[in-house]
Formats: structure tokens, sequence, C-alpha cells
């Protein structure tokens, strides 16, 4: 069997794509825009929400003091549909 061209230099790179086109300033602007997230007022509103951040703090103290009890029998009600 003959190989021909074992010593070639001018190999083309299949991993680099030569036929990329070339963007204008315009569409380069938009490439470089960045993502944005807008909240609305009512979503504001329900973060600042002052009804759970009681009851969340309410549990955080009654677990800081040992006062907090899991009845077990109720997390193994929750848990068996999903056995």
């Amino acid at each position: 069997m003959k190989i021909n061209d074992v010593q070639r230099t001018n190999a083309i790179n299949p991993y680099r794509n030569t036929n990329e086109p070339k963007l204008s300033p315009a569409d380069e602007k938009k490439q470089k825009r960045r993502d944005e997230v807008n909240i609305s007022s009512e979503a504001k509103e329900l973060q600042v929400s002052k009804g759970s951040n009681q009851v969340v703090d309410d549990l955080k103290q009654s677990y800081m003091t040992g006062n907090y009890h899991v009845e077990a029998r109720q997390i193994a009600e929750k848990l068996f549909p999903y056995i």
C-alpha cells in the first residue's frame, strides 16, 4: 500500500470554520447585548410580604429554642404516595 503526500503542510483544518460571515457593526452590538430581568410591581410586593416573613421568623425561633417538633407520621403520610 502506498500513501502519497504524507508530509502535507497545507492540510485543511475541519474544526475551524473559514466561511464565517463577517458581522456588521450593528449586528455586533446586538450580540454584545446582555440579558435583562424586569420584576413587576406585584412581584416586588410579594417579596416584601410581611406575613410570610413572620411565619418564617417564628419557625426559626422555635427551632433555635428546641420547641419545634415534627410528627414522623405526617412526614411518612406525605412521602407514601411517591413510593
